[in-house]
């Protein structure tokens, strides 16, 4: 059963000003961290973006037939390099901090809140950590043979039917793609970041709840931004994070439910 203590948090929907605190606290304490982890995943990501690139110019999904890719400025490829593996960076990145307030979330808030806590087990971080790496696994698969090939016949067809001939920069072409594929990865980890964030008290399932509308709102800003401005488009973008939102909520009510039994 949840403790009591963690009511008071709840009550506004938010965790208190001083959980916050302690949270924003928190993280500039782990500055130093994420800021290696950022490091070593930009060192270790950059050698191997020339093979992603070679092996993406020569994927049929992502280059359609009659599709030309050329490069226009001399340090194209290098920007590009660097941007893939920030890119990358980043989602290690993420990843990291996703683990680290599963794990000391809650204690971070009663510590802050002067209140007791539930001691967390190792092994939870270990299952947050597989369930975002299978979560971003999933979105860059589903990015891979749903949404790219999708969106890039359409380009081709779009073209087609106005008399042009397809010519597309490095930078440009590759650049959507990864803003594509990062998106589905980091979208995908929506329903993760929603369980954390309300097993750890910093927001409430009734504030999820009361916000729905706006999150799925958002998610689809986000899917025209990503993607060609029509309805199907921006629902293939933003429509799986607003089902897997929603899969969280359900999957949250239901094991907490549970604890209160």
């Amino acid at each position: 059963m949840r403790m009591k203590s963690q009511q008071s948090v709840f009550a506004s929907g938010f965790t208190s000003r001083a959980g916050l605190r302690g949270v924003v606290s928190h993280i500039k304490g782990r500055i130093r961290v994420l800021a290696l982890v950022f490091t070593f995943g930009f060192i270790i990501s950059y050698p191997i973006t020339e093979r992603m690139i070679v092996w993406a110019s020569g994927n049929g999904d992502w280059r359609p037939d009659n599709v030309e890719i050329i490069i226009i400025q001399p340090l194209e490829l290098i920007i590009l390099k660097l941007k893939i593996s920030v890119n990358m960076a980043l989602g290690a990145t993420l990843l990291a901090m996703i683990a680290d307030l599963s794990l000391n979330g809650a204690r971070i808030i009663s510590h802050s809140t002067r209140t007791l806590h539930e001691n967390q087990s190792p092994s939870r971080l270990i299952l947050i950590s597989l369930a975002s790496v299978a979560l971003g696994v999933m979105g860059i698969c589903y990015a891979n043979y749903v949404l790219i090939p999708f969106l890039m016949e359409y380009l081709v067809q779009d073209s087609t039917a106005a008399g042009l001939n397809a010519t597309w920069q490095v930078g440009s072409w590759l650049g959507f793609i990864l803003g594509l594929l990062t998106a589905s990865a980091v979208g995908f980890q929506v329903p993760l970041a929603v369980f954390v964030l309300i097993r750890s008290g910093l927001i409430s399932p009734e504030t999820i709840t009361g916000s729905r509308s706006i999150l799925w709102f958002a998610a689809l800003v986000a899917g025209a931004f990503l993607s060609p401005p029509d309805p199907l488009s921006m629902f293939l973008v933003g429509g799986p994070v607003v089902i897997l939102m929603e899969l969280a909520i359900q999957i949250e009510r239901v094991s907490g439910s549970r604890e209160v039994n």
